[in-house]
């Protein structure tokens, strides 16, 4: 029996099953796709933003170097790992289709951003993400099959059973990583509520006969919206309430008829190489686990691709949940554990939910949409407008409710670099949390030596330590305790306890 199934090796899936490995569990991950690549997967339907947040996540897990190479990235931040100045951000993505200034970001009034090699987000394909995340797992020990079409999930206390056919996957835990449609969702008896769609979104790579008519980058017109970010590459938006048939491929008349409604335009596709549709349908299940099972990624949280919030919060979810569930698997887990994964990651997919409906809703094509896109455009002129929507967009916006009025406590680390040259990315690098010492008498070293196998220690003044004594960060990056000193010997048992349970044996 394997400590975790994980069912669905899309990038989430994929991202869980390495946490896991590298914590040390028996992992299984069941895909129903075949081995084959996928062309919606490759460039350019499968190109996708990653958030500084999620690339921060594959930064501290030294995966970073390899993402922007197999990405074909060569001028992002993490290229040059020994940034020392903060800079502002080249560029934040969009809201509504309403491209945002970098220069209007102001960076001061982000005062936990230090400089380092994942300050900012990039773009990448889904190929890349899961070639990457593939090899990564298999040199943990995780088992990847594909061609697994899960038919029936059943629980006890003890154990979950993922049923594929006349084959039985036993394991402690199994985790839905299987996208919207997921199938262990439904199996499980996971509720599902939410919004209906407001409109049918299209993606498309195609030749297109008079490609002049057709405007680069994004825009919103008096019927919807179309982009174009690579010739030919097409995405659109038909407010048609979710009415097209999504059980059938769009045809090439169907889609030349949409984009020139959309675009105003009498464009012709003279070949439609790849299409896809897509809806906005908002839903989020009430819980993130019942009993065995757990969700995370899209089987939890669905809504439009609008600024690619998706991928990211379930990058967020995976590296939120697999330390958890790691600790929980070997059995030092504090009492509640694996109950805050919920309770820290629900109200964060409720919140790109809102972000998604407020999108929509600037996007409509009525006089409603029109009036709240207006009044959109004007904040986002504003400096304090565009710096909102890039911590939004950036997921700089993230705090967890951890019981602290510190300001940094629930959110992500700075990237903390010791003057001997070590970053708190490096030592995050076998997924245990860290216990930073700015003191130089090093207070902490004795208390921190209880927790080896869960917390690195480093100690020494910083190059900019924000004004703090020391800091406490989970091995999902977040900050679990800091103070302006460093805290006694009791103090410090107390917060590391809390999180990482009593000290090793």
């Amino acid at each position: 029996m394997h400590d975790v199934v994980i069912v669905g090796a899309g990038p989430v899936g994929l991202f869980l099953a390495c946490e896991l490995g590298l914590a040390g569990c028996s992992v299984l991950v069941l895909e129903r796709g075949p081995e084959s690549r996928s062309p919606f997967k490759a460039k350019p339907l499968g190109m996708r933003g990653l958030s500084a947040a999620s690339v921060e996540a594959f930064y501290r897990r030294g995966m970073l170097h390899q993402l922007l190479t197999a990405s074909g990235v060569h001028d992002h931040p993490g290229a040059d790992p020994d940034a020392h100045e903060p800079s502002p951000p080249r560029g934040v993505g969009h809201f509504a289709g309403m491209v945002l200034d970098p220069a209007l970001v102001d960076i001061a009034a982000l005062p936990y951003r230090l400089p380092g090699p994942a300050r900012e987000g990039m773009l990448t394909y889904l190929e890349a993400v899961e070639t990457l995340l593939s090899e990564q797992a298999s040199k943990l020990g995780v088992e990847i099959r594909h061609g697994v079409t899960v038919s029936a999930i059943s629980q006890n206390e003890e154990s979950a059973v993922a049923q594929a056919g006349e084959h039985e996957y036993a394991a402690r835990w199994v985790v839905g990583c299987d996208g919207g449609r997921s199938t262990v969702r439904g199996l499980a008896g996971f509720e599902f509520v939410g919004t209906e769609p407001q409109f049918t979104g299209y993606a498309l790579h195609a030749t297109v006969a008079d490609a002049e008519k057709l405007r680069f980058g994004f825009n919103l017109t008096p019927r919807g919206m179309y982009l174009q970010l690579l010739e030919g590459h097409i995405g659109m938006m038909d407010f048609d309430g979710g009415a097209f048939d999504r059980s059938q491929p769009p045809t090439r008349d169907h889609l030349q008829a949409v984009l020139r409604r959309v675009s105003g335009t009498d464009v012709t596709l003279s070949d439609v190489r790849l299409a896809s549709s897509f809806t906005d349908r908002a839903m989020q299940t009430t819980t993130y686990r019942r009993g065995r099972v757990l969700l995370a990624g899209d089987a939890a949280h669905i809504h439009s691709p609008l600024g690619g919030q998706g991928l990211n919060t379930g990058i967020g979810d995976a590296v939120n949940l697999g330390w958890k569930l790691a600790a929980t698997v070997h059995g030092y887990a504090p009492d509640g554990l694996l109950d805050t994964y919920t309770r820290e990651r629900h109200p964060i997919g409720a919140a790109v939910l809102d972000w998604s409906r407020a999108q929509v809703m600037a996007m409509r094509p009525d006089p409603h949409g029109q009036a709240v896109q207006g009044v959109v455009r004007d904040l986002l002129g504003t400096r304090d407008g565009t710096t909102y929507a890039f911590e939004r967009l950036s997921g700089a916006w993230v705090r967890y409710d951890l019981g602290s009025e510190h300001p940094l406590v629930g959110r992500s680390a700075p990237d903390f670099h010791l003057g001997n040259g070590t970053r708190l990315g490096d030592l995050m690098r076998d997924g245990r949390g860290a216990a930073l010492d700015f003191s130089t008498d090093r207070c902490l070293r004795d208390a921190a030596r209880g927790w080896e196998s869960r917390l690195r220690y480093a100690a020494g003044p910083a190059r900019n330590d924000l004004g703090l004594g020391a800091v406490l960060v989970r091995p999902d990056g977040v900050v679990a305790w800091a103070g302006e000193r460093t805290p006694d010997r009791e103090e410090f048992e107390r917060a590391a306890g809390h999180w990482f349970g009593g000290p090793d044996r």
